[in-house]
């Protein structure tokens, strides 16, 4: 990941005090240093190994474990499909967390969402009832 664009996503990300990372897959650019500001848990519907300071999560978003995200402040999710959209929006709506991703190449949002130009990518914010959250 470019250094420029995971900076400015640690900027905002480092806001929570505790996070979500919806399918961390096998990159850990933004995961690896939250875990100095942020209580991070990793998420993936595949084992993954995750650095120190990192826990490490089994879990389907589609079908979630809703105590796996309960107490986090923020969800988030780096190249998120567009099918993970709408299914890790409700859990962010069950679990009272913002949510915040970006998406793969040129995909648009599913979900109506607010839009923030970052070095490199777009990061876009669930919106509920036209408020951001």
């Amino acid at each position: 990941m470019n250094p420029a664009t995971r900076d400015a996503l640690l900027e905002r990300l480092c806001y929570y005090d505790s996070v979500v990372e919806v399918g961390i897959g096998h990159r850990d650019d933004v995961a690896r240093p939250l875990a100095q500001c942020a209580s991070v848990v990793a998420t993936d519907v595949h084992d993954r190994p995750t650095p120190p300071g990192v826990e490490f999560v089994r879990d389907d978003v589609t079908r979630p474990t809703l105590s796996v995200y309960e107490g986090a402040e923020a969800l988030y999710a780096i190249c998120l499909p567009p099918e993970l959209h709408r299914p890790t929006r409700a859990v962010a709506r069950r679990v009272g967390a913002a949510f915040h991703f970006t998406t793969l190449g040129g995909d648009q949002p599913e979900i109506p969402v607010t839009r923030e130009t970052l070095p490199g990518t777009t990061l876009f914010t669930a919106r509920e009832r036209g408020v951001a959250t």
